[in-house]
This record gives C-alpha cells, structure tokens and sequence, in this order.
C-alpha cells in the first residue's frame, strides 16, 4: 500500500510518496499553485491508497480541494502536525548530513539550504503509521 503525505501551505506545500514498509518512493516540495495538478500524476505513477495530511495551516480547504481531484477510492486522513516542522529541519540533518565546514555549526545553529517541507510530508506518514490509525489488516 501506499501513501501520500501532504504538507499543506499557503506559499508551498511538501509531498511525498511512501510505502507501508516505510520506504520513501518519492518527496518533492511544490509550488500552492502547481501541486494540485502533480498530485494524479504521482497517484498515477504510485498506486496511492490513502492520502495523510497536516491538521494545521488552511488544512480545511486544502481537504476539499484533495478530495475534489482525487479518485473516491483514496480516503484523506488527517495528522496532528504540531512542531513537524522542527522535527523535519532534524531529519534533513540526517537524510543530508552537513560536509565541509557545515559540519562544525552546532546541530541546532544549522539551517536546511532548502525547504523541509517535503520532509514534513514524509513525518506527517510516519505519524499516522505510528499512531496506530492503519495497521498491515487494513492494506
């Protein structure tokens, strides 16, 4: 099975596609304007069957539009995403480790040279496996 996690913003949102065995397939950050249109291409390319999303940032609207371009087939959850965005700046550190100089900045005086936001999407996943809200039965 597998799933797209989806971190909703105003300016730029953070996708990523990953399995029920934890493998990451695919996280990119889009453009609020283009991401709608790269969701079915991915759910074309992935054979996505629930999408997770963060609960916070204009989560409500975001909801509808996923819903409204979205097969029926796939269900949207929604996931607490409180201080995901802190825990996403950690992950890069370690999905990237710092070379050269970088690596002599203490951890928490590092700042990403990209958006997280992808990474985000990637924890919001995470999250959900976690908490219990899908278990290998429901795949």
């Amino acid at each position: 099975m597998f799933f797209l996690g989806f971190d909703p913003g105003r300016d730029k949102c953070g996708v990523a596609i990953m399995e029920c065995d934890r493998q990451i397939h695919f996280h990119q950050v889009f453009t609020s304007e283009t991401v709608l249109a790269e969701i079915p291409k991915l759910c074309e390319q992935f054979p996505v069957e629930q999408v997770v999303m963060g609960n916070q940032t204009t989560s409500k609207q975001w909801k509808e539009k996923l819903e409204s371009i979205l097969s029926t087939q796939i269900t949207v959850a929604m996931v607490d995403e409180r201080n995901s965005s802190v825990e996403a700046r950690d992950r890069y550190w370690h999905m990237y480790p710092p070379k050269g100089l970088t690596r002599l900045i203490p951890k928490s005086l590092r700042v990403p040279p990209r958006p997280v936001d992808d990474i985000v999407a990637i924890l919001l996943i995470e999250r959900y496996l976690k908490n219990g809200q899908w278990t290998m039965d429901n795949g």
